[in-house]
């Protein structure tokens, strides 16, 4: 076996938002730092793609402006950010109903006070709920007492019709899990990421986000189509049979890759997503809107092109629709009928564009949740991702400059 003739301080597999956000922590800190990735470009789950045309992200994602590891790394204005409205649309029983932030939008606020949504008890619920969550210190949000987010709504005094028409079917789309049984703690902080920041798009798709990322290492320091097949004591055994020899190695893959290269580690349950996109000749709803249904025939739906127009050509509407789990035999069809009464439009001229499934989109976050965790696993390995920490780019980010630091301490 050959080996690199260059042998770095720090070897990364993965380049992903982890192990990008930790490539670049221990450059500025002035190690040499290699990163190995497996696949044909940098973003790990967060990939786009360009099919006839169309911008197609790898499984429907948004892009929070509020998250500090966000802030602190990107050139948000170099991202060509397309803002979603701030607020939901809801396909109920009682027609589509409109949730509005009425503090970005005042026009909003009469739709809410109609209780056509939510009733009195919920609105005052929801008023409390936010304004602690949003202005608050954080530290009080991950100290508080931890249980499922579906007991902490149920004290937080809203009514199981309002968590049913409203909650479940939205952040079923958030937490990738159908039963709100995800950690309260985890639940707090995403409402306080929504409340202060604005949900966006790239305009290049999601893939732009890891490529500024990667853009701001230096040249040479991610070598693509290289997998690794497992960790020796002096590195690492390339897919080729080659050798990178290293003192210390940081693993930022998947779960389940990290699993098979540091066998014992524990890793979570993870929640499989399918989004199918569709060609319509026209849009079905005229706003860059999020669209979710009560009857939680599909977790959420929108039209990409009205977020961005980069993401269709002239004359061609985008919609994407994701549903729990993997696409099987006639899901698709249903998904149709279900988006035509939604929309409230006919769906006999749309054309399937695509299918994107994505195994392992989020791990599963029920509590006991740590929200973060140490990245040391043995003498010289670490490990970083959002499994690590919590299930979104400001988890993955965080585990990574955790991991970072920690290489640093260990090496002092």
């Amino acid at each position: 076996m050959s080996k690199s003739a260059r042998t770095p301080d720090v070897l990364v597999i993965g380049a992903g938002a982890a192990g990008l956000a930790c490539a670049r922590d221990l450059l500025t800190a002035g190690l040499d730092v290699r990163v190995l990735e497996a696949s044909d470009g940098v973003g790990g789950r967060m990939r786009t793609d360009r099919v006839d045309g169309f911008v197609v992200d790898r499984g429907f994602q948004v892009f929070n402006t509020s998250y500090p590891q966000v802030r602190r790394r990107l050139p948000l204005r170099g991202l060509r950010l397309a803002p979603f409205t701030p607020g939901v649309l809801v396909r109920s029983g009682r027609g589509t109903l409109r949730f509005g932030d009425p503090t970005r939008r005042p026009g909003t606020l009469p739709e809410l006070l109609r209780g056509r949504l939510a009733g009195p008890r919920d609105l005052a619920a929801l008023g409390v709920l936010s304004a602690r969550t949003a202005l608050g210190p954080v530290g009080a949000l991950k100290r508080a007492p931890e249980r499922t987010t579906r007991t902490a709504l149920a004290d937080a005094g809203f009514s199981e019709a309002f968590v049913e028409r409203f909650f479940r079917p939205f952040l079923s789309g958030v937490f990738l899990e159908d039963g709100l049984e995800t950690s309260s703690r985890f639940f707090h902080l995403v409402w306080r990421s929504m409340l202060r920041g604005t949900l966006c798009l790239p305009a290049d798709g999601i893939g732009a986000v890891p490529a500024a990322l990667a853009g701001a290492l230096p040249p040479g320091t991610v070598r693509l189509d290289t997998p690794v097949a497992r960790l020796t004591e002096d590195g690492v055994v390339t897919g080729d049979g080659g050798e990178v020899a290293a003192r210390t190695v940081v693993v930022a893959t998947g779960w389940g890759a990290a699993a098979r290269l540091l066998p014992g580690l524990p890793v979570p349950e993870g929640r499989t997503v399918t989004t199918y996109y569709h060609v319509a000749p026209r849009s079905p709803l005229g706003e860059p809107t999020l669209l979710v249904d009560e009857r939680r025939r599909f977790l959420n739906t929108c039209v990409l092109s009205e977020v961005a127009s980069t993401f269709a050509p002239t004359g061609h509407a985008l919609v994407a629709t994701s549903v729990l789990g993997p696409d099987t035999e006639g899901r698709e069809r249903v998904v149709v009928d279900a988006l035509a009464e939604a929309y409230g439009a006919d769906t006999a001229g749309w054309e399937l564009l695509t299918v994107r499934t994505v195994p392992d989109a989020l791990p599963a976050m029920a509590p006991p949740q740590p929200l973060s965790r140490t990245t040391r696993v043995t003498p010289g390995r670490h490990v970083c991702g959002d499994h690590r920490a919590t299930g979104s780019v400001q988890g993955a980010l965080a585990s990574g400059a955790r991991a970072a630091r920690e290489v640093l301490a260990d090496r002092r």
